[in-house]
Protein backbone atom coordinates (compact mmCIF):
# COMPACT_ATOMS: atom_id res chain seq x y z
CA UNK A 1 0.00 0.00 0.00
CA UNK A 2 1.22 3.34 -0.83
CA UNK A 3 2.54 5.03 1.97
CA UNK A 4 0.78 8.81 2.71
CA UNK A 5 2.95 11.90 3.39
CA UNK A 6 0.82 14.50 5.18
CA UNK A 7 2.26 17.81 4.96
CA UNK A 8 0.77 19.16 7.75
CA UNK A 9 0.68 21.52 10.69
CA UNK A 10 -1.35 24.42 8.72
CA UNK A 11 -3.02 24.67 11.44
CA UNK A 12 -1.96 21.37 13.72
CA UNK A 13 -5.50 20.82 14.93
CA UNK A 14 -6.40 20.69 11.59
CA UNK A 15 -3.07 18.08 10.64
CA UNK A 16 -4.67 15.93 13.55
CA UNK A 17 -9.13 15.97 12.02
CA UNK A 18 -7.45 15.00 8.73
CA UNK A 19 -5.46 12.06 10.38
CA UNK A 20 -8.77 10.76 12.13
CA UNK A 21 -10.73 11.20 9.44
CA UNK A 22 -8.50 8.75 7.14
CA UNK A 23 -8.87 6.49 9.97
CA UNK A 24 -12.21 6.73 10.08
CA UNK A 25 -12.70 6.23 6.48
CA UNK A 26 -10.77 3.00 5.94
CA UNK A 27 -12.84 -0.38 6.28
CA UNK A 28 -10.17 -2.10 8.48
CA UNK A 29 -10.42 -5.10 10.75
CA UNK A 30 -6.84 -4.74 12.19
CA UNK A 31 -4.33 -2.37 12.38
CA UNK A 32 -2.35 -3.19 9.27
CA UNK A 33 -5.37 -3.13 7.16
CA UNK A 34 -4.91 1.14 8.09
CA UNK A 35 -3.34 3.48 5.48
CA UNK A 36 0.81 3.88 6.58
CA UNK A 37 0.71 7.87 6.98
CA UNK A 38 4.17 9.46 7.45
CA UNK A 39 3.19 13.01 8.79
CA UNK A 40 5.18 16.44 8.64
CA UNK A 41 3.32 18.91 11.21
CA UNK A 42 5.21 21.80 10.81
CA UNK A 43 3.10 25.18 12.16
CA UNK A 44 5.58 27.82 11.89
CA UNK A 45 5.02 27.40 7.99
CA UNK A 46 4.52 31.50 7.65
CA UNK A 47 0.83 32.06 6.96
CA UNK A 48 -0.95 31.72 4.17
CA UNK A 49 -3.62 34.05 4.05
CA UNK A 50 -0.77 37.08 5.06
CA UNK A 51 0.92 35.76 2.05
CA UNK A 52 -1.75 36.03 -0.41
CA UNK A 53 -2.59 39.67 0.93
CA UNK A 54 1.32 40.75 0.18
CA UNK A 55 1.80 41.04 4.17
CA UNK A 56 3.98 38.76 4.61
CA UNK A 57 6.63 36.13 3.47
CA UNK A 58 5.77 33.17 1.14
CA UNK A 59 5.34 29.91 2.41
CA UNK A 60 6.10 28.03 -0.21
CA UNK A 61 9.80 27.50 0.73
CA UNK A 62 8.98 25.97 3.86
CA UNK A 63 6.21 24.12 2.52
CA UNK A 64 8.40 21.97 -0.24
CA UNK A 65 11.02 21.69 2.86
CA UNK A 66 8.31 19.92 4.27
CA UNK A 67 7.76 17.91 1.49
CA UNK A 68 11.39 16.89 1.24
CA UNK A 69 11.13 16.10 4.78
CA UNK A 70 8.09 13.38 3.85
CA UNK A 71 10.02 12.05 0.56
CA UNK A 72 13.56 11.16 2.10
CA UNK A 73 11.21 9.25 4.87
CA UNK A 74 9.83 7.36 2.21
CA UNK A 75 6.18 9.00 1.03
CA UNK A 76 4.83 7.82 -2.01
CA UNK A 77 2.13 10.00 -2.03
CA UNK A 78 1.46 14.02 -0.90
CA UNK A 79 -1.44 15.36 0.78
CA UNK A 80 -1.73 18.93 2.12
CA UNK A 81 -5.02 19.29 4.62
CA UNK A 82 -4.88 23.21 3.99
CA UNK A 83 -6.97 25.13 1.37
CA UNK A 84 -5.15 27.75 1.06
CA UNK A 85 -1.93 26.35 0.82
CA UNK A 86 -3.55 24.56 -2.08
CA UNK A 87 -2.81 28.22 -4.10
CA UNK A 88 0.60 27.01 -3.93
CA UNK A 89 0.04 23.25 -5.20
CA UNK A 90 1.47 23.22 -8.83
CA UNK A 91 4.73 24.84 -7.95
CA UNK A 92 4.96 22.15 -4.77
CA UNK A 93 4.29 19.88 -7.04
CA UNK A 94 6.46 20.37 -9.60
CA UNK A 95 9.26 20.89 -6.81
CA UNK A 96 8.67 17.32 -4.96
CA UNK A 97 7.95 15.46 -8.26
CA UNK A 98 5.85 13.29 -6.37
CA UNK A 99 1.77 12.22 -6.98
CA UNK A 100 -0.19 14.78 -4.80
CA UNK A 101 -3.92 14.76 -4.59
CA UNK A 102 -5.64 18.09 -4.61
CA UNK A 103 -8.39 18.81 -1.56
CA UNK A 104 -10.47 21.45 -4.10
CA UNK A 105 -10.89 19.04 -6.47
CA UNK A 106 -11.86 16.11 -4.05
CA UNK A 107 -14.19 18.67 -2.24
CA UNK A 108 -15.86 19.79 -5.75
CA UNK A 109 -16.67 15.98 -6.39
CA UNK A 110 -18.42 15.42 -3.24
CA UNK A 111 -20.68 18.79 -3.63
CA UNK A 112 -21.35 18.07 -7.05
CA UNK A 113 -22.43 14.14 -6.08
CA UNK A 114 -23.97 15.39 -2.90
CA UNK A 115 -26.09 18.37 -4.77
CA UNK A 116 -26.07 17.82 -7.89
CA UNK A 117 -24.63 20.50 -10.78
CA UNK A 118 -28.08 22.46 -10.08
CA UNK A 119 -27.67 23.40 -6.87
CA UNK A 120 -26.32 26.82 -5.25
CA UNK A 121 -23.18 25.94 -3.26
CA UNK A 122 -22.50 28.13 -0.40
CA UNK A 123 -18.64 28.56 0.48
CA UNK A 124 -16.47 29.32 3.43
CA UNK A 125 -13.31 29.99 3.62
CA UNK A 126 -10.53 31.77 4.04
CA UNK A 127 -10.89 35.07 2.64
CA UNK A 128 -7.44 34.58 0.41
CA UNK A 129 -9.25 31.12 -0.74
CA UNK A 130 -12.19 33.09 -2.12
CA UNK A 131 -10.56 36.15 -3.14
CA UNK A 132 -8.09 33.60 -5.13
CA UNK A 133 -10.57 31.91 -7.25
CA UNK A 134 -9.17 28.44 -5.43
CA UNK A 135 -12.53 26.88 -5.63
CA UNK A 136 -14.55 29.65 -7.70
CA UNK A 137 -12.43 28.54 -10.91
CA UNK A 138 -11.58 25.23 -10.06
CA UNK A 139 -13.10 23.01 -13.09
CA UNK A 140 -13.57 18.90 -12.91
CA UNK A 141 -13.03 18.17 -16.52
CA UNK A 142 -16.19 15.98 -16.28
CA UNK A 143 -18.55 18.60 -14.77
CA UNK A 144 -19.98 22.14 -15.28
CA UNK A 145 -19.12 24.81 -13.54
CA UNK A 146 -20.96 24.80 -10.05
CA UNK A 147 -23.01 27.78 -8.79
CA UNK A 148 -21.06 29.89 -5.73
CA UNK A 149 -23.06 31.70 -3.26
CA UNK A 150 -20.22 33.44 -1.01
CA UNK A 151 -20.19 35.37 2.02
CA UNK A 152 -20.31 39.41 1.97
CA UNK A 153 -17.59 41.69 2.63
CA UNK A 154 -19.12 41.87 6.21
CA UNK A 155 -19.82 38.37 6.85
CA UNK A 156 -15.81 38.13 5.61
CA UNK A 157 -15.10 40.57 8.31
CA UNK A 158 -16.89 40.00 11.13
CA UNK A 159 -17.85 36.40 10.93
CA UNK A 160 -16.23 34.24 8.40
CA UNK A 161 -12.30 35.02 9.76
CA UNK A 162 -12.81 35.76 12.87
CA UNK A 163 -14.59 32.44 13.11
CA UNK A 164 -11.25 30.43 11.74
CA UNK A 165 -9.04 32.55 14.10
CA UNK A 166 -10.41 31.62 16.65
CA UNK A 167 -10.43 28.34 15.98
CA UNK A 168 -6.77 28.45 15.55
CA UNK A 169 -6.96 29.78 18.80
CA UNK A 170 -8.15 26.64 20.37
CA UNK A 171 -11.67 28.88 20.91
CA UNK A 172 -14.15 26.56 19.54
CA UNK A 173 -17.07 27.78 21.20
CA UNK A 174 -16.51 31.35 19.78
CA UNK A 175 -15.65 30.09 16.60
CA UNK A 176 -18.56 27.62 16.62
CA UNK A 177 -20.79 30.40 17.20
CA UNK A 178 -19.60 32.99 14.61
CA UNK A 179 -19.20 30.86 11.71
CA UNK A 180 -22.75 28.89 12.23
CA UNK A 181 -24.27 32.64 11.89
CA UNK A 182 -22.14 32.89 8.44
CA UNK A 183 -23.71 29.42 7.76
CA UNK A 184 -27.00 30.13 8.41
CA UNK A 185 -26.70 33.52 6.25
CA UNK A 186 -25.74 31.85 3.11
CA UNK A 187 -28.80 29.07 3.66
CA UNK A 188 -31.17 32.53 4.02
CA UNK A 189 -29.51 33.33 0.83
CA UNK A 190 -30.55 30.53 -1.07
CA UNK A 191 -27.70 27.83 -0.81
CA UNK A 192 -28.98 24.17 -1.04
CA UNK A 193 -25.35 23.02 -0.16
CA UNK A 194 -22.64 24.35 2.15
CA UNK A 195 -18.58 23.87 0.93
CA UNK A 196 -16.46 23.92 4.35
CA UNK A 197 -13.67 24.83 2.32
CA UNK A 198 -11.26 25.76 5.08
CA UNK A 199 -9.72 22.61 7.37
CA UNK A 200 -10.40 24.67 10.92
CA UNK A 201 -14.11 25.21 9.96
CA UNK A 202 -15.35 21.70 10.02
CA UNK A 203 -13.61 21.36 13.49
CA UNK A 204 -16.48 23.16 14.77
CA UNK A 205 -19.42 23.03 12.26
CA UNK A 206 -21.96 19.84 10.47
CA UNK A 207 -25.13 19.94 8.90
CA UNK A 208 -26.62 20.31 12.25
CA UNK A 209 -24.90 23.50 13.40
CA UNK A 210 -25.41 25.12 9.73
CA UNK A 211 -29.27 23.65 8.96
CA UNK A 212 -28.04 22.38 5.73
CA UNK A 213 -26.17 19.93 4.20
CA UNK A 214 -22.34 20.37 4.59
CA UNK A 215 -19.11 18.86 2.55
CA UNK A 216 -16.06 18.16 4.58
CA UNK A 217 -13.93 19.62 2.15
CA UNK A 218 -10.93 17.56 4.90
CA UNK A 219 -13.39 14.49 4.97
CA UNK A 220 -13.45 14.32 1.37
CA UNK A 221 -9.56 14.19 0.65
CA UNK A 222 -9.38 11.70 3.59
CA UNK A 223 -11.84 9.29 1.66
CA UNK A 224 -9.90 10.06 -1.44
CA UNK A 225 -6.85 9.07 -0.10
CA UNK A 226 -8.42 5.85 0.64
CA UNK A 227 -9.78 4.79 -2.06
CA UNK A 228 -6.47 6.05 -4.10
CA UNK A 229 -4.02 3.78 -1.52
CA UNK A 230 -6.54 0.82 -1.60
CA UNK A 231 -6.87 0.48 -5.19
CA UNK A 232 -3.42 0.79 -5.70
CA UNK A 233 -2.62 -1.64 -2.96
CA UNK A 234 -5.21 -4.19 -4.72
CA UNK A 235 -2.89 -3.34 -8.04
Amino acid sequence: MDTVGVLGGMGPLATIDFMRKVLEATPAARDQDHVPMIVCSLPQIPDRTAAFRGDGDSPLDAIVACGRRLQSAGADLIVMPCNTAHLWFDDVQQQLQLPMLHLVDAALREALDLAGSDARMGLLATDATIASGLYINRRLPDAPPPNWLLPTAGEMLELVMPGIEAVKAGRLPDGQALLAAAARALAQRGADVLVLGCTEIPLVLDTAACGLPVVDATAALARQVVARCRDANRA
